[in-house]
C-alpha cells in the first residue's frame, strides 16, 4: 500500500504544485489532485516531470460531473469528464472517485434510477481510458437525516449499487471514517475482494458516541479512537495494494502551516502503519 494525501487537513496550501512538493518532502507517495488542471498549467511533460521529481504519483481524481442535479447540468459536464480522464491517464492515474450523500430531497426511487444511468455513463467514459470509478458511502448519522429522504449509506448497499450499475471498473472508495460510523468491523473488510476497492481514505474520530460524530469533525490518523490498525491489517490480508490517502475534514481551517500539518500527518501514518506491521510501499 502507498501512503497518500488529499488537500483536506493540510490548511492553506498555495497551489497543487506546492502540494506535490510537500507530499514528497514528507515521505508520501501519492497525491489526490486535479490532473487536468496540472497539465493545463505545466503541460503533460512538465506535470509528469514535477510528479517524478518529487517521487509521487496521482492517487485519484475527483469526478468532475454533477450527477446529483438536473439532466442538463449532467450532460454539460460530460465533455469535461472526457478531458479529465485523458489527463489522468496521461499522468498514469487510474482512479476517479465520487461520494454518495446518505439522504436526498429527491424522490429516492426516481433519483436511484437516474443516478444509476448517469454513473454508468461516467464509468463507461472512464473505462475507455483505463480508469476505475470509486463510490464512497458516507456514514455519519447527522447526514442521514440532513435531507428529506434516506438514501445509501452502508457498504452493503453501495456494493449492491455497484452491481446494478454493471460496469466492471466500478467499485468502492472505502473511507475509515465511514467504516467506523457504520459500525463495521475488520471482518467486513476481509469479506471483500481486493478488486472491489478502488481507493481508500484514512482519518480518525474523536472519542464520542458514534451517533454524535460529525462528518467535519475528523482527526489525523492515530489521534482518535478508530481501529486503524485493524482497518489496515484487513486491507493487507485481502491483498489490497493500492493507495491509502489521508482525508481530514474539519469545521475550521487548521491554523498550523501546511508544512507542520504534513509532518503531523506523517507522524500519524507512521504510528498506525507500524502498529499494523505495514511498511511504506508494502504490498
Amino acid at each position: 500500500m502507498l501512503k497518500g494525501l488529499t488537500l483536506a487537513g493540510l490548511g492553506a496550501v498555495e497551489s497543487e504544485e506546492r502540494f506535490i512538493e510537500l507530499a514528497g518532502e514528507g515521505g508520501f507517495q501519492a497525491v489526490d489532485i486535479d490532473a487536468r488542471g496540472l497539465i493545463e498549467r505545466l503541460g503533460t511533460e512538465g506535470a509528469a516531470a514535477k510528479l517524478e521529481r518529487h517521487g509521487v504519483v496521482i492517487g485519484a481524481i475527483g469526478l468532475p460531473v454533477e450527477w446529483r442535479a438536473g439532466e442538463d447540468e449532467f450532460l454539460a459536464g460530460l465533455p469535461g469528464l472526457t478531458e479529465a480522464a485523458a489527463a489522468a491517464r496521461a499522468l498514469g492515474c487510474t482512479r476517479c472517485c465520487t461520494y454518495i450523500l446518505p439522504s436526498t430531497d429527491a424522490k429516492p426511487a426516481h433519483f436511484m434510477a437516474v443516478a444509476t444511468r448517469r454513473l454508468r455513463i461516467c464509468a463507461q467514459i472512464l473505462g475507455a481510458y483505463g480508469i476505475r470509478l470509486g463510490l464512497e458511502f458516507v456514514g455519519p448519522h447527522h447526514l442521514r437525516t440532513a435531507w428529506k429522504y434516506p438514501f445509501i449509506w452502508t457498504m452493503e448497499e453501495t456494493l449492491d449499487w455497484v452491481e446494478a450499475i454493471g460496469e466492471p471498473n466500478v467499485g468502492l472508495l472505502l473511507d475509515a471514517y465511514h467504516w467506523y460510523t457504520n459500525g463495521l468491523s475488520v471482518d467486513d473488510i476481509e469479506r471483500l475482494q481486493p478488486q472491489q476497492i478502488v481507493h481508500v481514505h484514512i482519518n480518525d474520530a474523536a472519542d464520542l458516541p458514534v451517533e454524535a460524530v460529525l462528518d467535519n469533525g475528523r482527526l489525523y490518523p492515530g489521534e482518535g479512537v478508530i481501529d486503524l490498525e485493524g482497518f489496515l491489517r484487513g486491507l493487507q490480508r485481502i491483498g489490497y495494494d493500492g493507495i491509502v490517502s489521508q482525508e481530514v475534514l474539519t469545521r475550521a481551517m487548521p491554523e498550523d502551516t501546511p508544512e507542520q500539518l504534513v509532518r503531523r500527518s506523517k507522524v500519524g501514518f507512521d504510528r498506525v502503519f507500524t502498529a499494523a506491521g505495514i511498511g511504506a510501499g508494502d504490498r
